[in-house]
């Protein structure tokens, strides 16, 4: 295993202290725009070994006294039905997810705005149907000249034209369902509505990566790289925080992009002057000061960079990538050092498939031991695989059945005969269930089931893309799953 290489309660203590800072530093209110994920932030819990995925909303509740939250969504990704990848959910269904998951830890959702809204059938009725829920609503334009025009942006034929959010809050936080969403454009408006009315406010953006203080090709700021080859997202140095303080920061393309605008747009808001001198002076990010362990974070980064590249494989078989993004992963790989033999677990299941001719699996353990699975007529690769590394972490012996016959035959008939399925072998998360009636009688499983919780970081490799009940199950358990890019079958139509 990887280690420990974050500190995540300095960050929750260091984060929480410099956003009181910059709220003050404003006057008593702040829109803090929330990029990446607050709740499940997973690329950054396997960057950086240590840190909780839910850090970001455990930092907040610290602050949840003073603290609103705005959710923005785009209408166009209502209308296109945008899903987001991670969840397998729209943007309009995501966003009343994180109303409820706000709810839940005690900071309350003033609004939800609708940014680039056109009268779109889609996002009319969904306004309607956060009204039924009895949710604010508030329809924010498409502003024409946006974002070069900024006399036009900064008036009441721009920003003006936008519904206001009520907010009674010192901290308003600003997120969405995934990027493009206009939470910057958000905070703008809104501190453009909050000047006309004399409310004293400011902006700031929380943005973990790239990690403004690491050097531009470090492992970590790399592997985000690697996470955003779709949106050509790039990292840079900040040319304006090096002329403005002679110091190096990195930041990212889009937001040195559009300074130039933004600071123009504050300069209006604020009668001339703009509180920021460069992109990287608006982030308020901490995570860089929280690495206790420099060679455990790389290493990490190194892998996810190796699973993004995997990832991408796949989705281009299946049509959802294109070549450029995998020219851009082998570019990233060369810049720090690896191929895909960095991960141990590929090739034992490389050869496991080579020994058996069918699908297998390799499973690293906590010891850095490994394991593996085949294809049989009872499972899949990624079930055996599953019941191995169990075996091996209770200290059961490797030939002894945890699921036998009488267990497993019912299962594979109820499949076939009532539920229509045409595959009799049963998924990793049948194994489980199975797995989990069997333990009320069976010692031995019993302590399998105890070693479960012994999985979570573990990686994992498959030679066949896996079909999606296995790929749920293992990210479920927290393991890290890469597979090759090929099907189990030569059908042109694959079932999960």
């Amino acid at each position: 295993m990887l280690g420990v290489g974050f500190d995540n309660d300095k960050y929750i203590e260091l984060q929480s202290k410099k956003i009181l800072e910059r709220i003050s530093s404003f006057g008593g209110k702040l829109y803090l725009e929330f990029g990446g994920k607050l709740f499940d932030d997973y690329h950054a819990a396997r960057v950086l070994p240590g840190f909780c995925p839910d850090s970001k909303i455990r930092m907040l509740k610290n602050l949840k006294e003073n603290a609103e939250v705005i959710i923005v969504v785009s209408a166009g990704a209502i209308e296109q039905n945008k899903i987001r990848g991670d969840l397998g959910i729209t943007y309009d269904v995501d966003a009343l997810r994180l109303m409820d998951a706000f709810n839940d830890v005690g900071i309350p959702v003033c609004g939800v705005v609708i940014n680039q809204y056109a009268h779109q059938p889609a996002a009319d009725a969904f306004i309607k149907r956060l009204e039924n829920l009895g949710v604010k609503a508030y329809k924010h334009y498409h502003i024409e000249g946006y974002p070069s025009n900024i006399k036009k942006i900064v008036s009441d034929e721009g920003y003006g034209k936008n519904e206001y959010v009520e907010t009674s809050k010192s901290l308003v936080v600003v997120t969405a369902p995934g990027p493009g969403s206009g939470k910057m454009a958000t905070c703008l408006s809104q501190l453009y509505h909050d000047h006309k009315r004399g409310v004293k406010a400011g902006y700031a953006k929380f943005e973990t990566f790239p990690i403004w203080n690491l050097p531009l090709t470090h492992p970590v700021n790399m592997a985000y790289e690697a996470a955003t080859v779709d949106l050509n997202d790039v990292n840079m140095i900040d040319p304006f925080h090096l002329e403005a303080t002679g110091a190096t920061a990195v930041n990212y393309n889009r937001d040195i992009e559009v300074f130039p605008v933004l600071r123009a747009t504050f300069e209006r808001i604020y009668n001339g002057e703009c509180p920021y001198k460069s992109p990287t002076d608006m982030g308020v990010n901490m995570v860089g000061y929280c690495i206790v362990d420099n060679d455990v974070v790389c290493n990490a980064s190194k892998m996810e960079i190796i699973r993004r590249y995997y990832d991408t494989l796949c989705r281009k078989r299946l049509g959802t990538a294109d070549a450029e993004e995998i020219y851009k992963l082998e570019l990233i790989m060369n810049k720090v050092g690896v191929d895909t033999s960095f991960r141990k677990v590929v090739k034992p299941a490389l050869d496991k498939a080579e020994e058996t001719g069918e699908p297998a699996m390799a499973i690293e353990l906590p010891d850095g031991s490994i394991v593996t699975g085949k294809t049989s007529k009872l499972m899949g690769a990624s079930a055996s695989a599953l019941l191995n590394a169990l075996k091996r972490l209770g200290g059961i012996n490797e030939s002894f059945l945890l699921l036998p016959l009488v267990v497993i035959e019912p299962l594979q008939k109820l499949k076939i005969e009532h539920l229509g399925n045409h595959n009799p072998r049963l998924h990793a998360d049948e194994i489980l269930l199975a797995l989990t009636i069997s333990a009320t009688m069976n010692p031995m499983a019993a302590l399998a089931m105890e070693q479960l919780h012994k999985l979570k970081g573990c990686q994992a490799h498959l030679t066949v893309i896996p079909a999606s009940v296995d790929k749920t199950t293992y990210a479920k358990l927290g393991m890290n799953l890469t597979c090759e890019p090929i099907h189990a079958t030569k059908k042109l139509y694959h079932k999960s």
